[in-house]
Protein backbone atom coordinates (compact mmCIF):
# COMPACT_ATOMS: atom_id res chain seq x y z
CA UNK A 1 0.00 0.00 0.00
CA UNK A 2 3.06 2.25 0.02
CA UNK A 3 2.19 3.54 -3.44
CA UNK A 4 -1.13 4.94 -2.18
CA UNK A 5 -1.14 8.70 -1.67
CA UNK A 6 -3.78 10.27 0.60
CA UNK A 7 -4.28 14.03 0.34
CA UNK A 8 -6.83 16.82 0.53
CA UNK A 9 -8.49 17.85 -2.72
CA UNK A 10 -7.72 21.17 -4.34
CA UNK A 11 -9.96 23.11 -6.74
CA UNK A 12 -8.18 21.64 -9.78
CA UNK A 13 -9.32 18.14 -8.69
CA UNK A 14 -13.04 18.82 -8.68
CA UNK A 15 -13.95 17.82 -12.24
CA UNK A 16 -12.07 14.54 -11.81
CA UNK A 17 -13.82 13.93 -8.48
CA UNK A 18 -17.26 14.50 -10.00
CA UNK A 19 -16.47 12.16 -12.91
CA UNK A 20 -15.12 9.57 -10.45
CA UNK A 21 -18.30 9.67 -8.37
CA UNK A 22 -20.40 8.93 -11.44
CA UNK A 23 -18.67 5.55 -11.75
CA UNK A 24 -17.50 4.71 -8.22
CA UNK A 25 -20.24 6.11 -5.97
CA UNK A 26 -23.61 4.42 -5.59
CA UNK A 27 -25.88 7.22 -6.76
CA UNK A 28 -25.54 10.96 -6.56
CA UNK A 29 -27.28 13.74 -4.70
CA UNK A 30 -28.43 17.27 -5.41
CA UNK A 31 -25.13 18.69 -4.10
CA UNK A 32 -22.94 16.52 -6.34
CA UNK A 33 -22.17 19.27 -8.81
CA UNK A 34 -19.27 21.62 -9.41
CA UNK A 35 -20.78 24.46 -7.35
CA UNK A 36 -21.55 22.23 -4.38
CA UNK A 37 -18.12 20.64 -4.26
CA UNK A 38 -16.39 24.00 -4.81
CA UNK A 39 -18.25 25.38 -1.78
CA UNK A 40 -17.17 22.40 0.30
CA UNK A 41 -13.48 22.80 -0.58
CA UNK A 42 -13.59 26.59 -0.16
CA UNK A 43 -15.28 26.35 3.26
CA UNK A 44 -13.22 23.43 4.57
CA UNK A 45 -10.15 22.73 2.41
CA UNK A 46 -9.28 19.48 4.22
CA UNK A 47 -12.75 17.91 4.16
CA UNK A 48 -12.55 16.21 0.75
CA UNK A 49 -9.88 13.53 1.04
CA UNK A 50 -8.55 11.75 -2.04
CA UNK A 51 -6.65 8.52 -2.55
CA UNK A 52 -4.37 8.30 -5.57
CA UNK A 53 -2.31 5.48 -6.98
CA UNK A 54 0.22 6.26 -9.71
CA UNK A 55 -1.36 9.70 -10.09
CA UNK A 56 -4.83 8.25 -10.71
CA UNK A 57 -7.82 8.99 -8.45
CA UNK A 58 -8.86 5.69 -6.85
CA UNK A 59 -10.93 6.79 -3.84
CA UNK A 60 -12.61 9.64 -1.97
CA UNK A 61 -14.23 10.45 1.32
CA UNK A 62 -15.76 13.65 2.63
CA UNK A 63 -14.87 14.12 6.30
CA UNK A 64 -17.00 17.03 7.44
CA UNK A 65 -16.76 18.48 10.94
CA UNK A 66 -19.13 21.21 12.07
CA UNK A 67 -17.39 21.85 15.39
CA UNK A 68 -19.68 19.42 17.17
CA UNK A 69 -20.20 16.29 15.08
CA UNK A 70 -18.13 14.34 12.58
CA UNK A 71 -19.87 13.34 9.35
CA UNK A 72 -18.64 10.99 6.63
CA UNK A 73 -19.95 11.14 3.09
CA UNK A 74 -18.95 9.90 -0.34
CA UNK A 75 -16.65 7.07 0.68
CA UNK A 76 -16.08 5.71 -2.81
CA UNK A 77 -13.43 3.41 -4.22
CA UNK A 78 -12.81 2.56 -7.86
CA UNK A 79 -14.82 -0.64 -8.41
CA UNK A 80 -11.81 -2.39 -9.99
CA UNK A 81 -9.66 -1.60 -6.93
CA UNK A 82 -11.94 -2.50 -4.07
CA UNK A 83 -10.76 -4.79 -1.26
CA UNK A 84 -7.21 -3.45 -1.53
CA UNK A 85 -7.26 -1.30 1.62
CA UNK A 86 -8.06 2.00 -0.11
CA UNK A 87 -11.33 2.56 1.75
CA UNK A 88 -9.65 1.68 5.05
CA UNK A 89 -6.83 4.16 4.36
CA UNK A 90 -9.37 6.89 3.55
CA UNK A 91 -11.35 6.20 6.72
CA UNK A 92 -8.17 6.24 8.81
CA UNK A 93 -7.27 9.65 7.34
CA UNK A 94 -10.80 10.94 8.02
CA UNK A 95 -10.81 9.63 11.59
CA UNK A 96 -7.35 11.14 12.23
CA UNK A 97 -8.69 14.47 10.99
CA UNK A 98 -11.66 14.24 13.34
CA UNK A 99 -9.50 13.46 16.36
CA UNK A 100 -7.18 16.39 15.56
CA UNK A 101 -10.23 18.67 15.41
CA UNK A 102 -11.63 17.41 18.72
CA UNK A 103 -14.34 15.18 17.29
CA UNK A 104 -15.55 12.30 19.42
CA UNK A 105 -17.90 10.30 17.23
CA UNK A 106 -18.26 9.80 13.50
CA UNK A 107 -21.43 9.09 11.60
CA UNK A 108 -21.68 7.92 8.04
CA UNK A 109 -24.30 8.60 5.39
CA UNK A 110 -24.87 5.24 3.68
CA UNK A 111 -27.62 4.42 1.20
CA UNK A 112 -30.06 1.88 2.62
CA UNK A 113 -29.97 -0.14 -0.59
CA UNK A 114 -26.14 -0.34 -0.74
CA UNK A 115 -25.61 -3.70 0.97
CA UNK A 116 -21.97 -3.91 -0.12
CA UNK A 117 -21.26 -0.64 1.68
CA UNK A 118 -23.08 -1.86 4.80
CA UNK A 119 -20.62 -4.76 5.08
CA UNK A 120 -17.64 -2.43 4.59
CA UNK A 121 -18.84 0.04 7.22
CA UNK A 122 -19.46 -2.75 9.73
CA UNK A 123 -15.95 -4.11 9.06
CA UNK A 124 -14.59 -0.63 9.82
CA UNK A 125 -16.34 -0.61 13.21
CA UNK A 126 -19.43 1.43 12.36
CA UNK A 127 -22.91 0.22 13.28
CA UNK A 128 -26.35 1.35 12.19
CA UNK A 129 -28.41 3.11 14.80
CA UNK A 130 -31.86 1.73 14.19
CA UNK A 131 -33.54 4.12 16.61
CA UNK A 132 -32.62 7.13 14.43
CA UNK A 133 -34.41 7.98 11.23
CA UNK A 134 -33.10 10.66 8.95
CA UNK A 135 -35.52 13.28 7.80
CA UNK A 136 -34.42 15.18 4.73
CA UNK A 137 -35.73 18.08 2.76
CA UNK A 138 -34.12 19.38 -0.43
CA UNK A 139 -33.58 23.11 -0.07
CA UNK A 140 -33.47 23.60 -3.83
CA UNK A 141 -35.16 21.78 -6.66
Amino acid sequence: MSDLRIRAAVPDDLDAVLAFWRTAAEGTSISDDRDGVERLVARDPEALILAERDGELVGTVVAGFDGWRCHLYRLAVDPARRRQGIGSALLAAAEDRFVRLGGRRGDAMVLARNETAHHAWRAAGYAPEEHWRRWVKPLVE
